[in-house]
């Protein structure tokens, strides 16, 4: 086989893997959107516009500036798929949803009180419930998420609980960029999904792609 083949071969089975991701975000943010519609009694739409494998430095690139305050919910993941995952959402991005759930204006931003935080966990546990039922019958294995673990701080201090798991579980993380549309409002939120090596060989190979 001459290079020009070889190399032709590694982008087609780069292509196929790269289709399989965002065919998991697309199903996964039409499942989060009639989930998240339903549970703030509003139309909500969802795009997503970023699907990527990529290292932790380039993830926090992705996200933000470290000095940015977002909420994070947290998943240890196990079952047939082991690892972890977050979602992750800006300050103001959350507060809109938490607003259209609670009937508080949408311009509030005090801070979050009790029953706010425990909104956001329900909405993070929906969302993140979405893309993992998605995952799951994409690769017909089964995924079993842990109670929620939250956090609201600078992009820094939440993202550094995955980084230190990151160099033990694996050195891939699939981040999923959505965005959540309504009629005058649109924000955006991060769904990061950090398996081990054992369980991205798994994912990979129920769909039929070779891992590179």
């Amino acid at each position: 086989m001459s290079n020009q083949e070889s190399f032709e071969q590694l982008n087609d089975l780069n292509n196929m893997r790269y289709d399989v991701l965002r065919e998991i975000g697309n199903i996964g943010a039409g499942n989060a959107t009639t989930a998240l519609s339903q549970l703030i009694n509003s139309r909500v739409d969802m795009t997503v516009p970023k699907v990527d494998l990529l290292n932790f430095q380039e993830l926090a690139d992705v996200v933000g500036s470290a000095e940015d305050i977002v909420v994070g919910i947290l998943f240890n993941l196990s079952g047939d798929i082991q690892g972890m995952m977050m979602f992750m959402m800006e300050y103001t991005a959350a507060h809109h949803l938490v607003n259209c759930l609670t009937g508080k204006e949408k311009e509030n931003m005090e801070a979050f009180t009790e029953f706010d935080l425990s909104a956001l966990k329900e909405i993070g546990n929906i969302i993140s419930g979405a893309y993992l039922s998605a995952l799951s019958t994409l690769i017909n294995l089964n995924i079993k998420e842990s109670i929620p673990y939250m956090s609201v701080d600078m992009a820094g201090a939440v993202l550094s609980v995955p980084a230190i798991a990151f160099g033990e579980l694996g050195d891939k993380a699939l981040l999923i960029q959505s965005e959540f549309n309504q009629t005058d409002k649109s924000v955006s939120g991060f769904f990061i999904l950090i398996p081990t090596e054992e369980s991205y060989g798994k994912i990979m190979s129920s769909l039929g792609v070779q891992v590179i």
